[in-house]
C-alpha cells in the first residue's frame, strides 16, 4: 500500500492512550482495542494526522523505521489509522469528520455529500417541505420533484403507505432510468425507512408491495368487497417532535448513503415504532419470478416440465420420519422468511394451552380456507396453519413447511393455464368428479348443506365438461405425459367462473420437503392415510389396535403419561387399507367426565414407526383447542362439526372409535417393513402399490423461486379424501374387498358426521 506524500494519523474517532510496557488502547465509542509491538508506543504522538509517512518514520532510528512502516499499513487496512491530504488542526468539524471515519468513509466522501443532488417526491401528504428543510440544513442538495428529472444521483420518495398503487409508476420510471431511488413515510406513530431500490441491483417494489400486501387480508377483504384499489386511507397520527425526528434519521439515511455508506440493512426497511421506541429491520428479497423486474415465465416453465426423481439419500436425524435434510437445516436455509412485515410466514409461535410435550406450534393463517366473506375471513384467520414433532424443533420446522406450501400452493397469477372445456381437451384432461368424489345424491340441497358446515366439507356446483375454464397440466407418474385438471383445483384461491364453483382447491396432497422427492412422498403419503381414514370412517368398522407396548419408545410413554396426566386415555387403531402402505389413528378421550371430548390424529407411513408416531404427534398438534373447551365450555373452535363432536361423541355412539375385540392388536414386526435409504426409491415404492391398485399419480411442482423450499401437489384420481364425498368406488368397495364388510355400506348408512380435521 502506497500512502507517500498524504498525511496518517490515528482515526478521528479514535483516542490512544498508552499503557508502558503493556499495549496502546485505542477508545472509540463503542470499544476499545489493543495493539502491541512494532514500537507503536512511539509511533503514538508521531500519528496525530499532521505528519505524512516520511515524516513519522524520519521521527525514528533507521532500525525502527523499517519495522514501522509495516505496522503503520497494518493500522490503515485496519481501519485504525487514515490517509489524509489536510492537517486534523485544519479540520472545520472534527466532529463529523469522525463520524465518517468511524463508518469507514473517508472524511472527503462526508464532505462530498455536498457535491450530490437528489430529488423529492411527494406521494400525497407527506411532508415535503419539512423533509425539503431537513436535507438542506444538513447540507444536502434537495429539489422537489414530481418524477425522474434531471441528473439527480437519488431520489427520495415519501409516501402514507408503501402499498399506494402510485408506487408502482415511481418504481417503473427509476427502472427505466436505472436511478437508485429510497422510499421512506416519515408521518404516523410508526416511520418506516428504506429501502433504497437500485434497478437491476435490488427488489423492485413490486417485490416488497406483494409481501407487504400478504399480510393485510382483512384489509384486502374490504376493499375488494367496497369495490377499491389499493390500501385504505388511514388518519394520520403524529407529533411535532416525532415528525422532526423521523425527517433527521431520513437525512442521516441519504447522506450516509450519497457518502458512499453501505450496509446490508438499506436493502430493508427499517421501522420505528414511536409509542415504546423499538425499531426493527425487515428483509426485503428479489422475487426472480416477479412480473416488473424479474421473468414472469418461471412458474409457467415448471408446470410444463416433467417430474424426474432423483436419488435422495435421506438424513438420519429427522423426528418426523424420512426427510432429505435435518429439521436444523431445514430451519436454518429458509429462517429468513419468516417476518411479520415482509416475510412469506408471520411468526411462529408454541400453542401453550396444554403440555410442553405436546409440540403444538402455529405459523399463521390458513391460506387453504376460502375467505371470499367476513366468516370465511375469520375461519382463514382462526385455522391457522401448524406444525407438529416429537421435539419442539420438529415442530417448528413443520410450521414453517406448511405456511409456505400453502403459499406456494396459492394462486398468485403466473401459473400455467389453457382455456378450454373438459370435452375439447379429450382424453388428456382429468376429470374433476375422479377426483372430488361427490355423490349425485350430494348435489341436489348442496345449498343447505354448505350453510352450515365448514369450508372443507362444501358441495361444489355439479361439473360440467362442456363449461370453459382454466386448466393446469399435472405431470403424470404413471403414464410419463402431461394431464390437465383444472387450475381451481390445484391453487387455492384461483379465480373461478362467475354464478358457478364446480371445483375447488383443498389440501389433501400438498406437501412440502427438503427435496423434490420428499414433497412427492410427503404428499402421496397423505393421500394413503386420507383415503384410509375415509374407508374406515364412514362405513365405521372395527378395526385391530395397534400395541403401543409393542412399538415401545421412551416418547411414546411420555405421551400416554401426559394424556393420562389430563384424565385422558390413548389407544391407536390400524387402518391399513388394500395398498398395505401402515395407517394409524391415534385416539384420546376424557375418562372422567360425561363430555368424552374425543380427539384423533393420523399418520401414514412405509415405516410402521413412523406411521404411527405421526398419529401421535398429530393427535398431540390438535389436543390445545379441546383442552381450551374443557377450561372454557363456550369456547368455539369455528367448525361447526368438530364442535357438535367435542361437545356429543363417546365411544358407546361410536364404537368403531375401539379396537376390534376379535382381531389381534398390530405389532411392528407384522407389517414386514424393509428400510429403504433413498427416497426416490420410497416415492417409486409408494406409486407402485398405487399403480398395482390401477390408480394413476399426478404431480404438480409448485415450488416458487423466490421461496425455494420444493412444494408440490399431487393428485390420485379414485382415493378418498376424508371430507364427505359419497360417491361410488373405493368407498364402498374396498372395505368388502378387505373383509371388513360383507357386502357395501349402502349410502344412506355411511357414518352422518363428517370428518372434520
Amino acid at each position: 500500500m502506497s500512502i507517500e506524500g498524504d498525511l496518517v494519523g490515528f482515526g478521528r474517532h479514535l483516542r490512544p492512550e498508552v499503557v508502558a510496557d503493556d499495549a496502546v488502547y485505542l477508545f472509540s465509542e463503542k470499544n476499545v482495542t489493543a495493539v502491541q509491538g512494532g514500537h507503536i508506543e512511539r509511533l503514538v504522538p508521531l500519528l496525530d494526522g499532521n505528519r505524512d509517512l516520511a515524516a513519522v518514520l524520519g521521527a525514528l532510528s533507521s532500525d525502527a523505521a523499517t519495522e514501522a512502516e509495516a505496522v503503520v499499513a497494518k493500522l490503515v487496512e485496519a481501519g485504525l489509522v487514515t490517509v489524509r491530504q489536510e492537517k486534523r488542526d485544519d479540520d472545520p468539524d472534527p466532529a463529523a469528520s469522525a463520524y465518517w471515519e468511524a463508518a469507514g468513509v473517508a472524511v472527503s466522501g462526508g464532505r462530498g455529500v455536498a457535491t450530490k443532488r437528489v430529488d423529492l417526491i411527494p406521494l400525497g401528504w407527506s411532508g415535503s417541505q419539512e423533509m425539503l428543510t431537513a436535507l438542506r440544513s444538513s447540507g444536502v442538495r434537495a429539489d422537489r420533484a414530481t418524477g425522474v428529472e434531471g441528473d439527480a444521483d437519488l431520489s427520495i420518495v415519501l409516501c402514507e403507505d408503501y402499498v399506494d398503487p402510485g408506487l408502482s409508476i415511481v418504481d417503473a420510471e427509476h427502472r427505466t432510468a436505472g436511478r437508485p431511488w429510497m422510499l421512506a413515510k416519515i408521518v404516523g406513530s410508526e416511520v418506516w425507512l428504506g429501502p433504497f431500490f437500485e434497478p437491476g441491483g435490488t427488489a423492485c417494489w413490486h417485490c416488497m408491495a406483494t409481501r407487504l400486501w400478504a399480510h393485510r387480508q382483512a384489509e384486502k377483504h374490504v376493499q375488494t368487497a367496497l369495490g377499491h384499489e389499493g390500501p385504505a386511507p388511514r388518519p394520520v397520527a403524529t407529533l411535532p417532535p416525532l415528525f422532526s425526528a423521523a425527517g433527521h434519521l431520513l437525512t442521516l439515511e441519504v447522506m450516509k448513503w450519497l457518502a458512499g455508506y453501505r450496509y446490508p440493512g438499506q436493502r430493508g426497511i427499517w421501522t420505528f415504532d414511536s409509542f415504546d421506541l423499538a425499531g426493527t429491520r425487515h428483509e426485503v428479497h428479489r422475487r426472480p419470478q416477479c412480473h416488473a423486474c424479474g421473468d414472469v415465465t418461471m412458474q409457467r416453465r415448471l408446470a410444463q416440465a416433467p417430474v424426474r426423481l432423483n436419488s435422495r439419500l435421506r438424513s438420519e436425524h429427522t423426528g418426523g420420519g424420512h426427510r432429505a435434510l435435518a429439521p436444523a437445516q431445514v430451519l436454518d436455509t429458509y429462517r429468513h422468511l419468516i417476518g411479520g412485515l415482509t416475510g412469506v410466514v408471520k411468526e411462529i409461535r408454541r400453542d401453550d394451552r396444554g403440555p410442553e410435550l405436546f409440540n403444538s406450534f402455529r405459523s399463521g393463517p390458513n391460506l387453504a380456507v376460502a375467505a371470499g366473506r367476513l366468516d370465511g375471513l375469520r375461519a382463514m384467520l382462526r385455522s391457522e396453519s401448524g406444525g407438529k414433532g416429537v421435539t419442539p424443533l420438529d415442530a417448528e420446522v413443520g410450521a414453517l413447511c406448511e405456511s409456505l406450501e400453502r403459499h406456494s400452493g396459492s394462486f398468485h397469477g403466473d401459473e400455467h393455464r389453457v382455456r378450454a372445456s373438459m370435452n375439447s381437451l379429450g382424453e388428456q384432461a382429468v376429470s374433476p368428479d375422479a377426483c372430488q368424489l361427490f355423490d349425485g345424491r350430494q348435489y341436489p340441497r348442496r345449498a343447505e348443506w354448505n350453510a352450515s358446515h365448514a369450508a372443507f366439507q362444501h358441495v361444489c356446483d355439479p361439473f360440467d365438461p362442456a363449461a370453459e375454464m382454466d386448466w393446469t397440466p399435472v405431470w403424470s407418474m404413471t403414464g410419463q405425459r402431461h394431464r390437465y385438471l383444472p387450475t381451481g383445483m390445484l391453487y387455492f384461491g384461483a379465480p373461478r367462473e362467475p354464478g358457478s364453483w364446480m371445483v375447488r382447491a383443498d389440501s389433501n396432497g400438498n406437501a412440502a420437503g427438503a427435496s423434490l422427492e420428499d414433497a412427492i412422498l410427503q404428499g402421496a403419503l397423505e393421500l394413503v392415510e386420507r383415503d384410509a381414514v375415509a374407508l374406515w370412517w364412514y362405513n365405521r368398522t372395527r378395526q385391530p389396535a395397534v400395541d403401543l407396548d409393542a412399538f415401545g419408545g421412551p416418547w411414546l410413554a411420555e405421551v400416554r403419561a401426559a394424556h393420562a396426566g389430563l384424565g385422558r386415555e390413548v389407544w391407536a387403531l390400524d387402518l391399513t387399507s388394500d395398498l398395505g402402505i401402515p395407517a394409524m389413528v391415534a385416539v384420546s378421550r376424557r375418562t372422567e367426565a360425561a363430555e368424552e371430548q374425543i380427539m384423533f390424529g393420523f399418520g401414514a407411513h412405509l415405516d410402521p414407526e413412523v406411521a404411527l408416531r405421526r398419529a401421535m404427534t398429530e393427535l398431540n398438534q390438535l389436543m390445545p383447542p379441546v383442552l381450551e373447551l374443557a377450561r372454557n365450555p363456550g369456547y368455539d373452535c369455528g367448525d361447526p362439526d368438530a364442535s357438535a363432536w367435542l361437545r356429543d361423541a363417546t365411544v358407546a355412539a361410536h364404537p368403531y372409535l375401539l379396537p376390534d375385540p376379535g382381531a389381534a392388536a398390530r405389532v411392528p414386526s407384522g407389517y414386514g417393513y424393509r428400510p429403504q435409504d433413498d427416497l426416490a426409491d420410497d416415492v417409486r415404492t409408494v406409486h407402485e402399490r398405487l399403480r398395482a391398485a390401477g390408480l394413476e399419480m399426478l404431480v404438480l411442482d409448485q415450488t416458487r423461486p423466490d421461496i425455494g423450499l420444493p412444494v408440490v401437489k399431487v393428485v390420485v384420481p379414485g382415493l378418498r379424501g376424508f371430507w364427505r364425498r359419497l360417491a361410488p368406488g373405493r368407498l364402498y368397495d374396498v372395505p368388502v374387498r378387505l373383509g371388513r364388510l360383507t357386502e357395501p355400506t349402502a349410502y344412506a348408512d355411511l357414518n352422518p358426521v363428517p370428518m372434520f380435521l
